[in-house]
This record gives structure tokens, sequence and C-alpha cells, in this order.
């Protein structure tokens, strides 16, 4: 398994070219993941991308704050979109014990006191988020300048049990999106 993810990615050189040539072209680079932040030379590679001249947006899972911090420090970062799954009481139920909600705390507090441009985002399913995760979520996310509530499509998912887990319809998430007014400066449904 492991080889077959290796032999999948683009070699590093074969990226960079790529980059080069779009100098002028492309204002810039989106790292995503998996979870960007469990690579050990991130910050290598980010600043290898900067120095070409591109801006960097970073999207994460707010597991690791360590290293968001970090990247903050240095200045690499432009823009940040954090994953917000649920309530900080039910992230272990949902990810499992190894995702620690009291490290998806600091880091939505490190990005929000950033200074860089950034964007919270949840995707809504029925099952996963009743009203009283709904309300824990918008109060330990306030002040945040601003949240996207996506829209759950079960087409393709990563683990199958979610397949059978039902979106909330347009009318609905506009209703979820006024609870999360009441914290977050501007609410958004996609």
């Amino acid at each position: 398994m492991i080889a077959k993810i290796r032999n999948s990615f683009i070699p590093e050189d074969v990226f960079f070219h790529f980059l080069e040539q779009r100098i002028g072209k492309l204002d810039g680079v989106v790292i995503t993941g998996g979870e960007p932040t469990l690579m050990p030379d991130l910050r290598q590679f980010i600043e290898k991308i900067k120095n070409l001249g591109f801006l960097i947006k970073l999207d994460s899972n707010g597991g690791r704050p360590e290293v968001l911090e970090k990247l903050f420090a240095e200045n690499l970062l432009d823009y940040v979109a954090m994953d917000v799954k649920t309530s900080l009481r039910e992230y272990p139920r949902l990810v499992g014990p190894r995702l620690d909600p009291n490290k998806i705390q600091k880091s939505i507090e490190i990005i929000m006191n950033s200074g860089v441009d950034y964007e919270f985002r949840a995707t809504m399913m029925k099952e996963l988020h009743p009203a009283e995760v709904l309300e824990s979520m918008s109060e330990m996310m306030h002040g945040a300048k601003q949240f996207f509530l996506q829209t759950f499509r079960p087409q393709k998912t990563l683990d199958p049990k979610f397949e059978n887990y039902q979106a909330f319809s347009s009318s609905e998430l506009e209703n979820i999106a006024q609870i999360f007014a009441k914290n977050i400066d501007h609410v958004y449904v996609r």
C-alpha cells in the first residue's frame, strides 16, 4: 500500500519545473492533503515555493498547532483554511483518540490571531451535527472572521459508513448559518 501511494507522487523536481514555467501566470499554490502538517519537510517545501514568488494557501485539520505556529512565525503562509469537523467534545468519537481536541482549539486560536487571512469550514451531515453540536461549534470559533458551511455529498467517501449519511437541505443550511452568525463575522453556505 505505501509503495503504491509513494509511486503516485509527482517527483519534486517535476513539480518545481512546472511552477517555474508558470511564474507570472499563477499567483499561488494550495498545499492540501491528507494532512500537510504531518510532512517533516513542509517548511522547506513551502520556502522553495515562496522563493519562486508564489503565495501559499495551506489546508489543515488543525491537529498540529505547533507546526502552524512556526509557519506563521516565519511568514510562510498567506491564507489558511481549517476544517472543523465537529464540537471539541465530539472530536474523539468522530476522528479517534489520536487527534487531541485541545490542539484543535489551539489551532483555531493561532489562526485567528495570526494576522493572515483564513477561513474555517465544516462539511455538514445530519447524523454528526445535531443542534447542540452546532451551538458548541459556533461558540468554539467565537470571534472568527469567516466560516463556510459545506454541503455533504455522499457519492464519494473515504469511509463507506458515510455513504448512508444525509446532507442538510439548502434551507436547513441557511438556518444553521444563523447559529454560527451569533459568534462569527461572516458565515457562508457552499
